[in-house]
C-alpha cells in the first residue's frame, strides 16, 4: 500500500512538471464525458415528454376521429350549396357499442368553432359537445366546480365547463364558476374549470385547455349537424355528426385486438371513404419507447467517439513522454527498478489524467442540462447510471490507451536508455 502511494505521488509529480500539457490532454476526456451526460440527458428529457403526452391519452384508449377526405373529381363537381358529408356517425357509435365486448366506456364528441363572449372579453374557440364519461376517459381533473352530469344531458341544459387557458382569457380577474357567457347567440352558465392539461384529446384536434365543454345533446340541439363557412369569397357546408369517438378498453392486453376489430368495422361501414382515422396510444407508446432506445444509442455512440478521441490523445502524449524520459527510465532500471514498477508508474499517470478529466467532465455534464432548461425551457433528465457509465468509460479508455506506452517504457533496454541524450 505504501509503495502504491509512493508511485501515485511520483506520477502526480511527473504530471505537474508539464501542467499545460497535462491539462490539454485531459480536455479530450473532459468534453467526452460532458457530451455523453449532457446529450443523454437532453434525449431522455425529450423522450420523457413525448411518452407522457402519449400516456396521457390513455394506454387502454382507442381514438377514432373524423377527417375530411381528399377532394376527388366527383366531389369537386358537386353543387357548391350541397353539404359535404363525411366522418363518424351516431350509428357508428352504436355499432361499436354492440360489437365491441371489451369496451368499458364509449364517449362521443362533437366540435363546433364559435365566438365566446364574457362581458368585455371575447375569444374564438372550439365548443366540444360531449358526455359525462369524457372526463375520466381523457384523464382530466377539475380545478373547481363540477363536470357535466347525466341530468345536464337529459335536460339539454345550457351549462359549460372551461379549459384552464380559456377561463383565464374570458375571466382574467374573477372566478368563472357561476358566471354566464355567450356562445354565438346563446347564454351558458359556467359550472366548472379544468386543471391545466397542455395537450389535445387525441393525436390531432384542438388543445383542451382552450376549449369549452357542453353536453352533447345540447350541442346537437343548438348547432345541428351541419356547419357553414364563408372564407375568401367561397362558401362551404359540411355535415359531420361526430368528430371523435373515444373507446376505453377494459384491459391493456385487449387493446390491440380491439383496435383491429374497430379497423374492420370502420373499413366495412365507410368503405374507401378514407374519412376516419384510428389512433391507438398503446401502439404509439411502444413505437416511442423503441425510438427512445435507438435515439439514446445514437447519442451515446456520438458522444462515445469523443471519449475515443480523448483516449487517443492520452496515448499520443504518453508516447511522447516515454521518449522524453528515456534516460530517466534507464537510470531507474539501473538502480533496480523492475518492469512492473515502470508499468505501474505510467499507468498511474494515465489513470490520474483520465480520472481528473472524468470528474471535471461529470461536473460540466451535470451543469449543461440545467443551462439548456433555463435557456430553452427544454426538459432534461440526468440518469445516475449515465453518469456512472460516462465516468467508468473515461477511466477505462484512459487506462486502456496508456497500456501500450507503459509496456513500451518497461521493455526498453536499460543500457540503450542510459545512452539516450
Amino acid at each position: 500500500m505504501i509503495e502504491l502511494l509512493r508511485i501515485v505521488r511520483l506520477g502526480i509529480k511527473s504530471l505537474l512538471l508539464h501542467k499545460l500539457r497535462s491539462f490539454l490532454t485531459m480536455l479530450g476526456l473532459l468534453f467526452g464525458v460532458a457530451a455523453v451526460i449532457g446529450m443523454l440527458a437532453i434525449g431522455e428529457g425529450a423522450s420523457y415528454e413525448a411518452l407522457e403526452r402519449i400516456k396521457a391519452l390513455g394506454s387502454t384508449n382507442i381514438i377514432l376521429r373524423s377527417q375530411k377526405p381528399p377532394t376527388t373529381e366527383q366531389s369537386s363537381d358537386a353543387s357548391v350549396w350541397s353539404a359535404t358529408v363525411y366522418g363518424l356517425t351516431y350509428r357508428d357509435a352504436q355499432r361499436i357499442e354492440s360489437v365491441l365486448d371489451d369496451a368499458e366506456q364509449i364517449v362521443q364528441v362533437r366540435e363546433k368553432p364559435a365566438e365566446l363572449r364574457a362581458g368585455s372579453h371575447w375569444q374564438q374557440s372550439v365548443v366540444l359537445g360531449t358526455e359525462p364519461a369524457f372526463l375520466s376517459v381523457s384523464n382530466m381533473t377539475m380545478r373547481e366546480g363540477r363536470w357535466l352530469a347525466q341530468v345536464d344531458m337529459e335536460r339539454l341544459k345550457n351549462v359549460a365547463v372551461l379549459g384552464s387557458q380559456l377561463a383565464q382569457q374570458l375571466f382574467p380577474l374573477e372566478d368563472p364558476v357561476g358566471r354566464t357567457l355567450k356562445v354565438d347567440a346563446d347564454r351558458y352558465q359556467v359550472i366548472g374549470v379544468l386543471e391545466e392539461l397542455g395537450r389535445a384529446s387525441g393525436s390531432v384536434g384542438p388543445p383542451l385547455d382552450t376549449c369549452l365543454f357542453i353536453p352533447l345533446t345540447t350541442s346537437r340541439a343548438r348547432f345541428g349537424d351541419e356547419t357553414s363557412q364563408m372564407s375568401g369569397g367561397s362558401f362551404s357546408r359540411e355535415r359531420v355528426e361526430l368528430h371523435e369517438v373515444k373507446v376505453k378498453v377494459k384491459e391493456t392486453d385487449h387493446v390491440l385486438a380491439a383496435a383491429n376489430v374497430l379497423r374492420t368495422l370502420v373499413a366495412d361501414s365507410h368503405k374507401d371513404a378514407n374519412d376516419v382515422t384510428i389512433t391507438v396510444p398503446l401502439e404509439l407508446l411502444r413505437e416511442a419507447e423503441e425510438s427512445k432506445r435507438l435515439w439514446n444509442f445514437m447519442l451515446g455512440s456520438m458522444a462515445g467517439i469523443s471519449l475515443l478521441v480523448g483516449g487517443i490523445g492520452i496515448m499520443n502524449v504518453m508516447l511522447a513522454t516515454v521518449t522524453e524520459r528515456t534516460r530517466e527510465i534507464g537510470i531507474r532500471r539501473a538502480l533496480g527498478a523492475k518492469r512492473g514498477h515502470i508499468i505501474r508508474q505510467f499507468l498511474v499517470e494515465t489513470g490520474v489524467l483520465s480520472a481528473l478529466g472524468g470528474l471535471l467532465g461529470v461536473g460540466i455534464g451535470l451543469g449543461f442540462p440545467k443551462i439548456i432548461e433555463s435557456l430553452f425551457q427544454q426538459r432534461t433528465i440526468t440518469q445516475p447510471e449515465h453518469v456512472v457509465m460516462a465516468f467508468g468509460i473515461s477511466a477505462a479508455v484512459g487506462v486502456a490507451f496508456g497500456i501500450y506506452p507503459a509496456w513500451r517504457a518497461a521493455n526498453m533496454d536499460p543500457v540503450e536508455a542510459l545512452r539516450h541524450e
